[in-house]
């Protein structure tokens, strides 16, 4: 009896003390998501790749978008914001109106500018030609216009080849070709021995121009001296467009003056932009573009987080008996659950730093290719890696909750 009797209060003792509660560990979450994942490496391999393209694309087109941006300021900070340009607009009535001859020199008088010189139109017919055997009717699309000596000083311009006009040679059939007018001529020599047929007579290319990033239009287009235009082009004295450049201190207040400076008569037919602003909406256009690439990649990115659930489930039918055994062990739901979300978030945080790799990588080469700084900013390359971890979470959610609602017969009876 009395064996009995002990033998009942230890069976009493034993269900008063409460079972200890199964835990896990960060570690031992850690540990088994990669022991999930390097079961079956093939099928981590492709669901990481598909994140990869996401991040991949979303780092590429911000870096590769900043790097131009880089570059664009760089160059408007060489070439200079205070360059203004003045040019004749229309009247009321829409007729063409010019701007009066003593127009630069007028210009110049104001007391921040630092330097205006102009350029001005010539007879509508006149070609430019590598030999006076072509037919006027072919035209080539290269403009001739008089320029002032101080044009490329102003736009603070370089030639490739020669010099510009002087006060010698814009008295003479000299000329100075654009970058691409000189291509189009196939002429790469500027030392007088070449001529072209221009207007009628032969000029002698004295100089080939630079790309002139602020003066685009001058690319393709033929200078010559005011003089000589007017002796033989057909050229009248009116500028067509004045290059001024400001002190940088005072461009809004030269701005404000420029246009009843140049014309007082008419100062609301006188046009006044800023070339440097044509840099900035280039800019302002490319990021369009780069909200439409984001948006791909964002999309990429979701499609990965789809393969990933796509892929946990599988993983969830496949692995019934290891849940099963896991819960008969002792194993809560929450631990269960909690495996199966660390896994794919683990695939995602894999394969979104792969992709920020290959990002970073493609803006280097692409960058490097354009002669480019490359910029890639880390505050991009821990939001993309974000992201796909934040994807990957969310879509390791349905596949963990079913998972853990697995019964541990259920799941055993499928072994």
């Amino acid at each position: 009896m009395a064996t009995v009797g002990t033998s009942d209060a230890a069976v009493a003792r034993s269900r008063a003390v409460p079972r200890p509660q199964s835990r896990m560990r960060m570690r031992d979450v850690a540990a088994l998501a990669a022991q999930g994942l390097r079961g079956r490496p093939v099928r981590t391999t492709l669901s990481a790749s598909g994140v990869a393209l996401g991040v991949a694309t979303i780092v590429a087109v911000l870096g590769v978008s900043s790097s131009s941006r880089a570059q664009l300021v760089a160059q408007i900070d060489a070439l200079g914001t205070n360059l203004l340009t003045v040019a004749p607009g229309q009247s009321f009535i829409g007729q063409n109106v010019t701007l009066p001859h003593q127009a630069p020199a007028m210009v110049k008088r104001i007391g921040p500018v630092l330097a205006a010189s102009a350029i001005g139109d010539v007879h509508a017919n006149v070609n430019v030609y590598r030999t006076n055997r072509i037919s006027s009717a072919n035209t080539n699309g290269i403009t001739v216009y008089a320029a002032q000596t101080a044009l490329v000083a102003t736009l603070q311009g370089h030639l490739v080849a020669g010099r510009f006009l002087s006060a010698a040679t814009e008295h003479l059939p000299a000329v100075v070709l654009g970058e691409s007018a000189a291509t189009a001529l196939g002429i790469d020599r500027a030392d007088g021995s070449v001529q072209v047929w221009l207007g009628g007579h032969w000029f002698s290319v004295v100089g080939i121009l630079d790309h002139l990033q602020l003066a685009p239009e001058l690319d393709r287009s033929a200078l010559v001296g005011f003089p000589i235009a007017a002796q033989l082009l057909g050229a009248d004295g009116s500028p067509v467009e004045i290059y001024v450049r400001t002190n940088p201190t005072s461009v809004n207040a030269v701005r404000s003056v420029l246009a009843a400076t140049a014309d007082p008569s008419a100062p609301q037919d006188v046009s006044i932009t800023n070339p440097s602003d044509a840099l900035v909406a280039r800019a302002d256009a490319s990021a369009a573009f780069q909200s439409l690439f984001l948006a791909l990649g964002a999309v990429a990115l979701i499609v990965g987080g789809v393969g990933i659930a796509n892929v946990m489930v599988i993983s969830v039918l496949e692995r019934r008996g290891e849940i099963g055994l896991r819960r008969a062990l002792g194993a809560r739901r929450a631990h269960i659950g909690v495996q199966f979300v660390a896994e794919s978030t683990l695939l995602a945080v894999i394969g979104g730093t792969a992709g920020a790799v290959l990002g970073g990588f493609t803006t280097a080469v692409y960058a490097a290719a354009r002669h480019w700084s490359a910029v890639v900013p880390a505050s991009s390359l821990a939001a993309a890696v974000a992201a796909a971890l934040v994807v990957g979470a969310i879509a390791g959610l349905y596949p963990a909750a079913r998972a853990a609602r697995l019964a541990p017969s259920e799941a055993l009876r499928a072994v």
